[in-house]
């Protein structure tokens, strides 16, 4: 990888690596889905794109932890299969994130942000408990890199490249 691909926001798969199907690239993409995992990968067609990466920010078993580390912005990927090039088109997305009542409330940032994301929110609290020992009583660790990295592996094992998108077409 060169200076200008790693500029440009573009992987590519190890040479002479067989490119395998859309079909195949997108079941490798989904099955990164976990349940232990902070994200998901979901289908993109709401938004005009084959895959979403984003925070499971309105997820019932995760808001409650999102909304205890006071998060305030919520990270998404917009994924499209370039089929004639062989690559991803990825797109990072950042949407402010409103809580009422422990309940998330998500809108797009007022500020317009599109391109590379890099970002990382974490908090450790320590603090008497209910039973009067001293010790950490939450923490958390949300980096956008937690989900773009499994996204670009799964990609590049695929034979596809990866290519971020700041200006121009998705």
């Amino acid at each position: 990888m060169g200076l200008f691909d790693w500029l440009g926001g573009r992987k590519s798969p190890a040479k002479g690596m067989q490119r395998h199907p859309v079909v195949m690239l997108r079941q490798a993409l989904l099955a990164i889905n976990r349940d232990t995992a902070p994200f998901i990968i979901r289908d993109g067609s709401p938004e005009g794109v084959d895959l979403v990466g984003e925070w499971k920010i309105v997820d019932a078993r995760w808001y409650e932890i999102f909304a205890e580390a006071g998060i305030e912005k919520a990270f998404k990927v917009l994924m499209k299969f370039d089929d004639a090039n062989g690559e991803v088109r990825a797109l990072d997305q950042e949407w402010s994130v409103e809580w009422r009542a422990g309940v998330p409330r998500l809108s797009l940032n007022a500020e317009v942000f599109r391109g590379r994301k890099w970002e990382v929110s974490f908090e450790s609290v320590t603090a008497f408990r209910e039973d009067l020992s001293f010790g950490k009583v939450y923490e958390y660790y949300f980096k956008s890199s937690e989900i773009k990295k499994p996204l670009q592996a799964a990609v590049l094992n695929a034979g596809w490249a990866w290519k971020s998108v700041a200006l121009g077409k998705l």
